[in-house]
């Protein structure tokens, strides 16, 4: 079997209504960049369809919390690059760690840690993952050598980011 790729990327712009008056990716947008370059990544890489799989079998995963920390701004416009790694995973949960580069990744913008849980949307209960998401998950996971997310960070502050 092939080995799948454990470190998915994609490219985006940053849009204007996302921005804040200073011109920068506000706060809170950056959590939907991010769940939206792993749903993206998700199917460009695993042929994942998350929507699909929701509708069809009731099934997704919720983000359960979630860490981010914000290095350097983000412009209206800018082009950056989304990478997401599965870290961590269970029965029923999976920790993804994101970063937003600049476009040439040499300055990383952003890091963030998203605990998702999996959950059944008929029961509106948590449920185990099905063994075909834990055999996949078993090949892609990508850990980190930091337990914490404030180590992972302390971690990428002294690489270069400028």
């Amino acid at each position: 079997m092939k080995k799948q790729n454990t470190i998915l990327e994609s490219r985006t712009k940053i849009r204007f209504q996302d921005c804040d008056p200073f011109n920068h990716l506000n706060n809170g947008r950056y959590l939907d960049y991010f769940i939206n370059a792993r749903e993206d990544q998700l199917l460009e890489y695993y042929d994942i369809d998350i929507f699909r799989i929701a509708r069809e079998q009731g099934l997704g995963w919720v983000v359960s919390s979630s860490q981010v920390a914000y290095l350097k701004p983000v412009f209206t416009m800018e082009e950056v690059v989304i990478e997401t790694q599965l870290v961590q995973y269970a029965d029923k949960h999976l920790l993804v760690e994101a970063r937003m580069w600049d476009r040439d990744k040499n300055i990383l913008k952003s890091l963030a840690w998203l605990n998702f849980v999996h959950f059944n949307l008929r029961t509106n209960k948590v449920q185990k993952h099905p063994e075909e998401f834990l055999e996949l998950f078993r090949e892609i996971l990508l850990p980190v050598k930091n337990t914490t997310f404030e180590e992972r960070h302390k971690s990428f502050r002294f690489q270069k980011t400028s």
